[in-house]
Formats: C-alpha cells, structure tokens, sequence
C-alpha cells in the first residue's frame, strides 16, 4: 500500500501530519452513515485515534452506547493505540451509556447527560484550554434509550451543537440509515445531515461483491476552502478495505 492510499481518508477530512499540526476539525460536526452491509465502525476508530495522537492537549469525551470500553480497547491496540493508557492521563473520558435508559421520554435524563458533558468540557477548557472531540458511536441507540422520543435526542445534539461554536469542539456522531428504510427520513436525520459539517457515508459496491473490496466510502466535506480564498464543498469517493490492522482505501477502479 502506497502512501497516498493510506491518506485518502484523511486527505478527504482535510487532517494533516499527526502531532505537528492543530487539530482541524476543531469547531465541525463529523455525521457518519452506514449499513448493515458496510459497517462504518472502522472510521469511528480513526478517527478516535486521530483524535488522541494528533497533538498531545486534544481529549476525547466518548459516549458508549454499542461497545464497552474492552471492545475499543482491544481495536484501538490493533491500530497503536492504548485506550488504557489514554484513559488513565485523563486524554479519554469514556461515559459507558449500554444500559442506559431515560425516563419520561427521555428528557431529564438527556438533559442531565448534557449536564455532565458541560461541566467536564468547562473544567477542561478552564484547566488547559484543550482541544476536545465529542464521540458518540450509536445515535440510533441513543434514541432507543429515549423511549423512542427523537425530538428530544435532536435538543440533545443541538445543544452539543453549540459546543462547536462555543468552545471549538469537535462532534462525531454515526448512525444507522438502513433502518429508516421503511419510512421517509425522520426529521432527526435530516437536521443532522444539515448540521454536519462533514458527511461520510459507507455503502456496498454498486456492482456487488468483490474479494478485495469491502464497499465504498463517500466523502462531503462542506465549505473546503480552495487556493484564492473561496468556500466550496468536495465530494470524495474511494473504495476500502478493511484488514486485521487497519483498512486500506483506493481510488474507484484499482482493485477487482
């Protein structure tokens, strides 16, 4: 694998060299989808990675509500990465939310949840002014935990919304889009494909199966700025796949 092909991922998020550059999805909402076909949980582990290893003041605040720690744990030490140790430099606040359940709808309980991620960000951002990335790796689930009640998980995100503006956090949601596939798309997700400042899509291959192509990746990056200063949006489109170490990405036609 060429360099440029480990990169295409990261060219297409407008990330630089790791540990030299500012963290530059400070301030953007990162919205991934996929499919039962095509699993998109290998970006949420770049991205996590990325996160903790591209400069040394960056914190991550995961919400779990697919995986516990163990599983990312042991994904992450595939990829270089210790979770373990992140953990116990404060660089990884992991908030285990798989049994969680909200009363009433949901709402206290979300609001008590914002709460929480609030007060850690202002004690962060006070302490030394770090660069902090809010994951949370099962939207669909975080629905579920609210009785059902969408409108307030979209009063949750919103509110971490503001926390891009306010303090330049950086917010990485996935979520499942097969599962709408029986209905228009709610209100949830298309406020969410709005707010994304980026929006990654997995999908399978338009022409089926092939042995070393997993599936495809689309990637738009809203409001890229091109050489003489204009805002315009890219669209990236690259096949992967996924190995026991990481995931290869190629251009379109390079692979059978």
């Amino acid at each position: 694998m060429n360099q440029r092909a480990s990169n295409l991922l990261d060219e297409a998020l407008g990330l630089v060299d790791e540990g030299t550059n500012p963290w530059t999805l400070s301030g953007r909402v990162l919205l991934i989808e996929d499919c039962v076909e095509t699993s998109a949980t290998f970006l949420l582990h770049h991205l996590l990675k990325r996160a903790l290893y591209t400069l040394s003041s960056n914190v991550v605040v995961f919400l779990a509500l697919s995986q516990p720690f163990s599983h990312y744990d042991r994904v992450l030490r595939k990829l270089g990465c210790n979770l373990a140790a992140q953990k116990e430099n404060n660089r990884l606040l992991f908030l285990d939310m798989l049994t969680s359940e909200f009363p009433d709808g949901g709402e206290s309980g979300l609001v008590a949840l914002y709460g929480k991620i609030e007060k850690v960000i202002n004690g962060l951002i006070e302490e030394n002014k770090k660069s902090i990335t809010i994951i949370i790796d099962d939207l669909s689930l975080l629905e579920v935990a609210a009785n059902g009640a969408s409108n307030h998980v979209l009063d949750f995100l919103h509110y971490c919304h503001t926390l891009t503006s306010v303090f330049g956090c950086t917010l990485v949601a996935l979520n499942h889009e097969d599962i709408y596939s029986s209905m228009e798309k709610p209100a949830l997700i298309l406020h969410l494909e709005y707010l994304a400042d980026i929006l990654m899509k997995t999908e399978p291959l338009a022409t089926g199966l092939a042995t070393d192509v997993h599936g495809q990746l689309t990637v738009l990056n809203k409001e890229t700025w091109d050489g003489q200063g204009r805002s315009r949006n890219r669209i990236f489109n690259f096949h992967f796949r996924i190995k026991e170490n990481g995931v290869e990405y190629f251009s379109p036609g390079s692979r059978a």
